[in-house]
C-alpha cells in the first residue's frame, strides 16, 4: 500500500483522490484556501528542502518551518521538499 503526502504541509493519505480532496491549513494562497497537492517524489528517509538543503526525516516537520532561502525572500515561504 502506497502513501501519498501534500507537498505544502506533509499530510498523509492512502490515495490522491482522498489527500487531494480536502483543504490544506499552509496553502501558498493561505490557510485553506486551496486544496492539499501531491508530493510526486518518492518516500525517502530523509527530505532535503529545494531552496536550503535543511533535512527532516518527515515531510510535516521540513514544511512546518520558514526557509531562509525562500524565493520570496528570507523567511517570507516555508520549506519545500526537493523531489
Amino acid at each position: 500500500m502506497s502513501n501519498y503526502y501534500c507537498v505544502n504541509c506533509g499530510t498523509k493519505s492512502s490515495s490522491i483522490s482522498s489527500l487531494t480532496a480536502n483543504s490544506c491549513p499552509r496553502h501558498p494562497l493561505g490557510a485553506s484556501k486551496g486544496k492539499h497537492s501531491l508530493y510526486e517524489g518518492s518516500e525517502k528517509s530523509k527530505y532535503n528542502c529545494k531552496y536550503c538543503g535543511t533535512s527532516s526525516s518527515i515531510i510535516s516537520s521540513l514544511t512546518a518551518n520558514s526557509c531562509p532561502r525562500h524565493p520570496n525572500g528570507p523567511s517570507k515561504g516555508k520549506h519545500s521538499p526537493a523531489l
